[in-house]
Formats: structure tokens, sequence, C-alpha cells
């Protein structure tokens, strides 16, 4: 496999031809300590010089940077994306002559060679080389270009001159490479051979279209290669517009970004309603009515731009929304949530106070010209903040206090739309890249912007709180480190079966690279869905990390209830299934949290030798437990699933029948069909009890349902903590348990010794003793019941089966 990246300029290197590399390294200027190489590079028709440093990193990572030795302008490096530098390993020197240097790496056996003419870096384990640098030739930096390109009737002038730059990574032996989201495309990604290359370069796109390489809203470069062998990644750590080729020449150590998802809190998880726009107070109060009436479970109501006052961001509509007040705490008595918009664009209006206040500070973007950036959108002539400087997004966090965004109470959160930026009159409809963020150009980080729209947000609803509540921040445009500042969704998706059946390799592309928290609009957000496709929509919906309906102004209405008892009781049962599955949705998320495993993801990162699923991406895995293959295909009598592991066996978790994995399996469906397996050997909690939302649910009891296999004993955990406070990591107030069922005897031990347990629940307390319980055991099926054992989550138990 054979990848070019390449940084703007896309036409001129891709017109540069494999094999004639213009550079080579100057093993004179070879400086090795313990833990960094520098080495100057030389172009030997220009003779500009590059300096290159590398850097082996812990996890089995090697760090390359390269720069010009001499720049007209320094590049500009990406901040805030990496938590902290990762630690540094040893490097040492094995040998060295005139064609290059050989270095050690430690970690089995690997080497890395550094050959010189021309420049060339391979990492070798053993006599395999694992990935090369450069083997093609054509890396390039800031070579001759034009210093002004124009785009329609928009004019890009370059006044630190060209800055484009290309490099070839090359991955012998594989066949399988993922990631480098957001595109509307298969898992796997496809070769560009006669094609258009992926684009990374985060635009506000209408209407998108499927099974194309085309830019969308989200940039996160880095992608994953994956065979029977070996997991690898490459993190391109550049906010610039991006271009990726990919050319076929032919889970062991798999990559995270070096930051997690933020850990959401648990309503987070349950269900949303939203639309563009319910129409006021009353609106919103027959909505929330509505679920009640028909008992369907829902956590949060969303406003969309209609709620504000003529766009004005963190104002009301004073005539349809006069009492916000009144309207969150009619929800707070239900034990709800509302997710209310703030987009990044301003509107330019002297009486009004964030305006006012964003000009006053000198906050807006600039254009070249020195004057504050100024482009249209929702509002109509909106200003730009510049989210790029910390003192900007201290003032926006601040704003988010009860006393600056009047209105507001402790159960409304933040949705961050349009924050590519969305520029209507724009190049793209984004912003001018030669608009300036203080001395740097939109062109050198555009895809960091709404990372930082987002990191202020967040920053703003943990503020509000003193520090203790975590935050809900929704956001479209997304980057490398998004993640943990909240949730994205793959924008304005299409009511049609295509865009059901994309959403599934976009939310595992966006799992792969460390975005657990996604999902799709459930239903649509352009057009109007059949009956059918809705019901599927949520049944598949509701097996996705973010689980949210969403539709456009001009559509029609499409709250569950209106489209008849039969599929109101479809959709009933859809949602309750994810609210029954919370608390595994929930430990999923803090393992996520705390190792950066993503919560859906594809069945080869848990069957890493079994070639039949890395291909797979209509079906996918929820931890390492849960197999899930939605209904996707209008009029649908059946689906095949494939049920990995060779030895496995999975449980139907609807009728308890048991199947043995390795096998394409047929599965006859109705219109009420979810098809979903259990692995055998797992014990996954669950709540019976489904109320009106998922803090009603907080003290109910929780049931565990234990999948038996011969191959191993069953194991499974059970995680709990307040749910909504950051208590889990500052006081250590959570509960985490092992659970086991062996030898007739199932059992609960902590994970962990110094955690305290935080009990949220009345059960009687069987404190470590053994017990008689009733139960019964269907062995035609291997399904064990328990019940009411009567055991406190929080203590160290076991019950005996006779």
């Amino acid at each position: 496999m054979f990848i070019r990246v390449c940084v703007c300029a896309l036409r001129r290197q891709r017109a540069l031809k494999p094999g004639q590399s213009l550079y080579r390294a100057l093993l004179e200027t070879l400086e090795l300590t313990n833990t960094k190489l520098t080495l100057q590079l030389i172009n030997d028709n220009n003779k500009v010089r590059l300096l290159l440093e590398l850097y082996r990193l812990q996890g089995n990572m090697t760090r390359v940077k390269i720069n010009e030795l001499k720049p007209l302008k320094p590049r500009f490096e990406v901040p805030d994306v990496l938590i902290n530098d990762p630690p540094t390993e040893p490097l040492s020197l094995l040998s060295q002559d005139e064609n290059g240097v050989v270095l050690s790496l430690g970690a089995d056996s690997q080497r890395l060679i550094v050959s010189a003419k021309p420049f060339r870096l391979d990492i070798m384990e053993g006599r395999e080389v694992l990935l090369s640098l450069n083997s093609r030739g054509l890396l390039t930096a800031k070579e001759d270009g034009m210093w002004e390109e124009t785009f329609k009737s928009h004019t890009d002038n370059k006044p630190n001159g060209p800055s484009s730059i290309s490099l070839d990574f090359s991955l012998p032996g594989v066949e399988h490479v993922y990631g480098i989201p957001e595109h509307a495309d298969s898992l796997k990604l496809k070769t560009t051979d006669g094609g258009d290359p992926y684009r990374l370069f985060n635009l506000d796109v209408f209407q998108y279209e499927l099974f194309n390489p085309m830019a969308l809203y989200g940039a996160i470069p880095v992608m994953l290669s994956h065979s029977a062998q070996r997991t690898m990644g490459i993190f391109w750590l550049n906010a610039a517009e991006t271009w990726v080729d990919i050319s076929q020449t032919h889970y062991r150590n798999p990559l995270h970004i070096p930051c997690t998802q933020a850990f959401p809190p648990l309503s987070a998880l349950a269900y949303h309603q939203c639309r563009w726009n319910y129409n006021d107070q009353e609106d919103v109060a027959a909505v929330d009515q509505g679920f009640d009436e028909h008992d369907i479970p829902y956590d949060f109501i969303w406003l969309d731009i209609e709620h504000t006052d003529g766009k004005r961001y963190f104002t009301w509509d004073p005539h349809k929304f006069p009492q916000p007040k009144d309207m969150l705490q009619g929800l707070i008595d239900k034990r709800r949530k509302m997710v209310a918009i703030v987009d990044p664009h301003i509107k330019v209006d002297s009486s009004y106070k964030i305006h006012n206040e964003i000009r006053s500070k000198g906050f807006y973007v600039k254009n070249k010209d020195g004057g504050d950036y100024e482009g249209w959108c929702w509002p109509g002539n909106s200003g730009y903040p510049d989210f790029t400087n910390p003192e900007m997004r201290a003032w926006w966090a601040s704003m988010f206090a009860y006393d600056q965004y009047e209105g507001s109470m402790e159960n409304m959160y933040t949705w961050n739309d349009m924050n590519e930026p969305s520029v209507f009159n724009g190049p793209e409809v984004t912003m001018h890249k030669d608009a300036l963020h203080g001395t740097w150009e939109n062109r050198d980080l555009h895809n960091l912007y709404g990372l930082y729209v987002q990191m202020a947000t967040a920053e703003g609803l943990i503020e509000r709180s003193g520090g203790v509540e975590r935050p809900f921040v929704l956001t479209r445009a997304f980057f490398a480190g998004s993640q943990r500042y909240g949730a994205v969704w793959t924008g304005d998706n299409t009511a049609d079966w295509d865009h059901l059946k994309i959403s599934i390799p976009m939310c595992l592309s966006l799992g792969l690279v460390g975005v657990s928290f996604c999902g799709a609009d459930v239903g649509g957000f352009f057009k109007s869905p059949s009956t059918e496709l809705l019901v599927r929509w949520y049944q598949t919906g509701a097996y996705q990390p973010f689980f949210r309906a969403h539709a456009h102004l001009d559509t029609p209405r499409r709250e569950p209830w209106l489209f008849g008892p039969e599929n109101t009781a479809l959709i009933r049962e859809a949602v309750r299934q994810r609210y029954a599955l919370l608390p595994y949705w929930y430990q999923l998320f803090y393992h996520a949290h705390h190792s950066g495993q993503p919560v859906m993801r594809p069945l080869w990162v848990e069957y890493t030798q079994d070639t039949a699923t890395f291909s797979v991406d209509d079906q996918f895995l929820l931890g390492e437990d849960l197999l899930v293959h939605p209904v996707t295909e209008e009029g649908a009598k059946g689906v095949t699933a494939y049920l990995p592991g060779k030895g496995e066996v999975w449980f139907d978790v609807h009728t308890f029948q048991k199947h043995n994995g390795a096998q394409n399996l047929y599965i006859p469906v109705t219109i009420s069909s979810i098809p979903v397996f259990q692995r055998g050997g797992s014990i996954i909690p669950r709540k019976a009890r489904v109320r009106r939302s998922s803090s009603c649910m907080e003290h109910d009891p929780y049931t565990l349902f234990v999948a038996l296999s011969p191959k191993r004993f069953a194991q499974g955990e059970l995680y709990i903590d307040d749910g909504h406070t950051f208590n889990f990591d500052k006081q250590k107030q959570f509960i985490h348990r092992r659970l086991s069922f062996a030898n007739n005897a199932l059992s609960s031990r902590s994970y962990s010794n110094d955690c305290y347990c935080y009990v949220l629940m009345s059960f009687s307390l069987v404190d470590g003793k053994e017990s008689l319980l009733e139960f019964e055991f269907d062995a035609s099926m291997s399904v064990l019941t328990l019940r009411k054992p009567g055991v406190n989550a929080g203590v160290d138990w076991t019950v005996v089966l006779q």
C-alpha cells in the first residue's frame, strides 16, 4: 500500500513522478542524543535545506518532524491537540557508513534505517519492512509555485509564498487502510488511482454526496492499516488543507491519539429529540408531553437557531420564548434536559452585547488588511471570533455563566454548529485562506477552528458549575483531539436508505481515530423518510453512540407518534432497548475515556487475524461483547450477519438462540427485527425498568445477562458513579466491579482497591456470603435467569447455584 499526503498545491504535487527524489541526507550533519536524532536534507536542484527531527516515543511510536532549515516564515505547528508530548525512549546507533545509518528502536528487534541518497527512512522488524517514508521520492517542501490563486470570484493572496508540502508512505503487504475522516464512504479506504484524492478541509457541505472523497465537516488526519500480523497508524499533525492519495501495490499495537474521549454525562447517552425548530415554549411543552402520553423515554429536547432573538446567540426570542427558565424548570421537574444552539458567527449589530465586547477586545478574526473579517451567515453580516486566541476562548467560556447567559439553567447544554467555519459568501462556503488569526493565516490552521469552538464551549459549561459538572457539547466541525470536548455527528444527511447505510462506516471510521461519541441524524435531516425508513433508522440509531433524531425546517413534523400506532410501538421498542442497555453503554464510555478504545468498533478490532472481518462495515461490535447488524435495506426479509470467532458462540439477545462463530448466518427479519447478539463468555448489565428518562432510572436495580461459552468462564463488569459530575475522577467516587461466572458460582469483586463505593441503590446487603437463590435454567438454550438476588452492587458477593 502506497500513500501520498499533500498539503495544498494538489495538481503540482500529483504531477511529481515516483522514483525521482530531489532530496538526499547530509550525514555529516547528523546529531544523535539519547532521545533525538537531527539530520539535514538538501534539495539538489535548488539547494534548499530541510531539518529532520526524529524521536522514539513510548507505545511503539516514532515521531518525525520536517521543517525548512531557514524558512521565509516558520511553519505553523499545531498546539492543543496533544495533551502533552509523549514520553521518549532511547535511540542507539547500530551502524553508520556513507550510505546511511541504522538505529535500534528497542522494541521487538525493530530498527530504523536512514538512507542518504536519495533520502529514505525505513522502519524494520527483523528482515521485514513495516513502513517506509519517501520510498517513492515524493518529498517536496515549499517548492516554486504561485503566490496568488483564484477560486471563482475569490482571489487568494500568499504573502509568505507557496507553502505546500508532500510526502509518501509505503506499507508493504498491507491491503486494508482506514481512517482520515470525515468522508461519506466505506470503512475501508479505496485506492485513488485514476480518481480524486481524499480531501481533509472542514467545509459546510449542502446535501453531501456518498462514496465520494470530497471534504466534509471535520478532518482527522489519522490513518490506520491492518493485516493479520499487525495494526499500524500514521498521524499527520497538520491543520491545513490536506489531500491523501492511496495506491494499492500489492491489532497488535493499535494507534491511539494521546487524548481520549470525554466521559459524557450518562443522560447524554440516552435519546435526544431535535428539529429545526421547535416553535415556542408551548411547542416544547407539547412535545415533552407527547413522549409521556406515548410512553417513549427521552432525555434531551433541542432548540435550533430560531429560538434566539434574530440569530443573536446567547439570547432568546422574547415573543416565542419569553420565560426560558419556566420552560427549563418544567423539564427539570421531569428530570429532563435541553440543548440550545450557539454558533460561532456573531451578528454585526451595535446593539448586541456579544458583538460589542468581541469587537472592543479585538477578538475577531482579521482580514488581510487588518480589519475585522466579516462574512454572511444566518444572522446576515457576521463577524468570526478568533478561537485560536486563548484570551478569546476564556472570554467565550465566561459567557456561559448563569449571570451572563440569561435564561440558562443547569439542565441546559450546548450545540456548536456551522463551525468549519461556515461563510455563505466565502470561497467554498468558508473563510478566506488569507484571513488572519493573529500572525497566522487561516490556510495554516483552518481545520482547528471547530475544535477550538467546542473546547471553549465545553470549558464554559464546566466553569459555570464551579468545575463540578461534566459538560455536553455537540460539534459539527472537528479535528484530532475534538473527542476531549464532547460529541460529533455526521452533519446534514438525507432521508434515504443509502444515507442510513453510510452512517455505519462513517461512525466506525470516527471511532477508530478516537472519536467514539458520534452518530447520524435519525430519519435524515433533508427530505422526509418513509415510515419504514424512519423505523429502521431508529432501530439503527439506538445502537450507535450518539442517538438523536433531527429534521430540516421545511420537512413535515416527525415526532415518533405521528406515523400510526404500529410504527409508534416499533419506535418505542427501539428507544426502550437503548435505555435498557445504558449501563453497558456507560461502562464502554468509561473505558473509551481511560484507554481510547472505540465504543462502536469494526469486527477486525477484536478478531485481528480473521481476514473475513477486514472489509465488513454493515455490522459492528459494541465493546467486545455485543454484535449488531442493523436492517438497512428497504423491504428486507432477511440479513446475513457474519458471526466471528472460531469456537465462539453468539446468543440472539431477543430469543437467546445460540449460534456458532466463524459463519455467515442468514437471519429472517420482520419490521420489528433488530439483529443483536451477545458473545458467549460475557456478562452484560442492563436495566429492565425503563422510565421516562435515564435520571428516573438512577436507583433502579441492575439485571445481569450471563452468556455461557465452552471456551471460557463468563466475565463482565459493572461501572457506576453519580452519572454527571467529575467526582469519579477527583474524589474517586465510583463502583467498578469485576463479574464472573465459573463453577456454578456468580461473583462480584472490586476492580480497584482505591475507589470509594458511591452506593446509589437500596439493595439488601449480602456481605461476601454465599447464598442460595431462586433461579431458572433452560438447558436447551443455555439461559440462566436469576430472580431478585438482593445483593449490593458495591460490595464483594458470591451466589452459588445448586
